[in-house]
């Protein structure tokens, strides 16, 4: 009798187990899935050490309000080896003016959520950033493109927009490209040598201060010393027509960011004559009558007319 009570109550137990497994279960099957709740992207930047510096940008430009309202956003942004890379550290952070911080960061946001996927294809299809500037949007095999700088990873989702990280910081169109040469201390011989080449046939000056899409390889003053002009006087002693087909031949009808660049890729500037590209392990750029090609230390500086590159040989037609 006592072993018959004990198999009753051991029966009863499982039974009543099982009832209560197949009742969660049921429980379980019946309940929503529920997403965990995405983080704004100022929090998303707060919260990643490798975003840091970007951060410290935010704060102090007071935009982390901003990126913690209901947008929806779409930001493009530098980590802190993009930054690093850029040239841009803490101490330049902190010697900036919070209004500008403020127009650069702006720079890196749209006022609408574009995924990777809806990116224009382009190449170079313009859009309007949240600072009223223009950037330059391009998606192929390759990924995507923002002023020729890829995006290296795409797409993390936050729950007022997108986050893509871009490999440099986007700079702002701040003139022409004259006027951007005039305000590089690095290329006071081009810009008197072409000033001293609209003094003859062809107003350079002009062509490239005109409204386009225009495309220059820079050479730095070492490069024109290098070639032949020890100073500046010995450039406004140069004739100006020699000097013009010169500069032409550093220039190309269209914007040409870096990712429109590729190995083996023939260019024609707006003198008629063609540069040839190749990209190895350095960028390069060669003229017909140089004997070595010249290196592109410099990319993708925006002006509101085009791009310039900076490259570290004058281009010999």
């Amino acid at each position: 009798m006592k072993r018959r009570t004990s198999f009753k109550k051991n029966a009863g137990a499982a039974l009543a187990l099982a009832f209560l497994s197949l009742t969660i279960s049921c429980s379980d099957d019946n309940m929503p899935n529920v997403e965990p709740q995405q983080k704004t992207i100022a929090a998303i930047v707060s919260d990643n050490s490798s975003y840091s510096l970007l951060k410290s940008a935010v704060v102090k430009a007071d935009l982390a309000e901003t990126l913690s309202g209901t947008g929806p956003f779409t930001v493009f942004a530098p980590n802190n080896e993009a930054f690093m890379a850029s040239g841009i550290t803490q101490e330049a952070i902190n010697s900036m003016a919070a209004a500008d911080l403020k127009d650069l960061l702006l720079y890196h946001t749209l006022t609408s959520k574009v995924t990777a996927a809806n990116v224009p294809a382009g190449p170079n299809a313009e859009v309007t950033s949240a600072n009223g500037d223009k950037l330059y949007l391009t998606k192929d095999s390759r990924g995507v493109f923002v002023n020729g700088w890829k995006v290296t990873s795409a797409d993390m989702a936050a729950s007022n927009g997108v986050i893509h990280a871009v490999e440099r910081v986007l700079m702002p169109p701040k003139g022409t490209i004259v006027q951007m040469a005039q305000a590089n201390a690095n290329l006071t011989y081009l810009v008197a040598a072409v000033l001293r080449a609209s003094q003859g046939s062809t107003n350079v000056a002009q062509v490239l201060s005109a409204e386009g899409n225009l495309t220059v390889f820079a050479p730095s003053n070492q490069a024109f010393i290098d070639a032949g002009f020890p100073t500046i006087a010995s450039i406004q002693s140069a004739d100006p027509d020699t000097l013009a087909s010169i500069l032409t031949y550093h220039v190309l009808a269209a914007r040409a960011f870096s990712s429109d660049l590729s190995n083996g890729q023939s260019l024609t500037t707006v003198n008629g004559g063609t540069l040839m590209v190749a990209l190895g392990s350095q960028a390069t750029v060669k003229g017909n009558g140089n004997e070595m090609p010249s290196v592109i230390t410099s990319f993708n500086m925006l002006a509101t007319n085009g791009v310039i590159h900076l490259i570290d040989r004058v281009l010999l037609p």
